[in-house]
């Protein structure tokens, strides 16, 4: 998961290593007072947090992840928020891990602290997070993007698990999710060569949605989160959830499943709202109810 080949990473600063202060959050203002590594804001439904340790290529350190995961959960809290996009800066998403943060960490505390652990809490988040890609996605970076629903891609972005360098290997789904998304022979040359995929291979392996030129990526991968955030959010946490269990269950129970929730959103008044503005040639005013 960690450790970008990009050199000038190894030499960054350690990320602080002071608990992260408790941030209020107004739901009616929807503004976060100021967090150190991350940066947040708000466009009618859509959340944007930006990545911000443009020193160090914006390489991932616990306080960092502590930061992103408040944010993200006080914004699935948020009724006003229907869809979370996930960015760094041009020229990294996030180049890595900070190395400097593991590396004299050792087995025995690792083990009892379950390091990283935390980090994943990207997952349980259950409005759709969109990683909006420029740069470097490498090492834990790659597995960030990996953890969002959604991977959108600027046209020089480069996605890469390059963890074997360093006489370790992936530690937050770099061989798992890679696998689920690509296939087990693109991602074991991956994992086990280091290499770095671009952005159009991405796109071909299925590991990335969609490819954009790299200054409208951002206005892109908005407006797409935008697109979700204005159906139904009932519906959309559903449809996510069952996309994300396809993986866990066999095809049948997972029919199963999907016919029930198809069925329980007929209790809905967004399925009332939707299928009545469509017989009446209008757009739906969701309530999302």
């Amino acid at each position: 998961m960690f450790a970008a080949t990009v050199r000038p990473l190894f030499a960054r600063p350690l990320c602080s290593a002071r608990p992260v202060q408790n941030r209020a959050f107004s739901a009616s203002a929807r503004a976060f007072k100021e967090f150190e590594y991350i940066k947040t804001e708000t466009k009618g439904r859509v959340a944007i947090l930006t990545l911000n340790r443009p020193k160090a290529l914006n390489a991932l350190c616990t306080p960092l992840m502590t930061e992103l995961n408040a944010a993200l959960r006080t914004f699935d809290a948020d009724p006003n928020i229907g869809a979370m996009v996930v960015t760094g800066s041009e020229k990294a998403f996030a180049a890595g891990a900070d190395i400097k943060e593991m590396s004299t960490l050792n087995f025995v505390d690792n083990f009892k602290n379950n390091f990283i652990e935390d980090w994943t809490g990207v997952t349980k988040i259950r409005k759709p997070i969109v990683a909006a890609v420029n740069g470097f996605a490498l090492g834990g970076g790659c597995e960030l993007a990996m953890m969002c629903d959604i991977i959108y891609a600027g046209d020089r972005a480069k996605f890469g698990q390059p963890e074997i360098k360093l006489g370790i290997i992936p530690g937050a789904g770099g061989t798992q999710r890679f696998t689920q998304a690509v296939g087990k022979a693109k991602a074991m040359h991956m994992v086990l060569t280091g290499d770095m995929m671009t952005a159009a291979e991405a796109e071909t392996a299925g590991l990335v949605a969609k490819v954009y030129p790299a200054a409208e990526l951002l206005e892109k991968a908005i407006q797409n989160a935008e697109t979700i955030a204005g159906y139904s959010l009932p519906s959309v946490l559903m449809a996510k959830e069952l996309v994300d269990a396809s993986f866990e269950m066999p095809l049948a129970q997972g029919l199963l499943f999907e016919r029930r929730l198809f069925h329980s959103l007929f209790a809905t008044k967004d399925q009332k709202e939707g299928m009545s503005a469509f017989a009446a040639k209008r757009k739906a005013d969701f309530t999302h109810e």
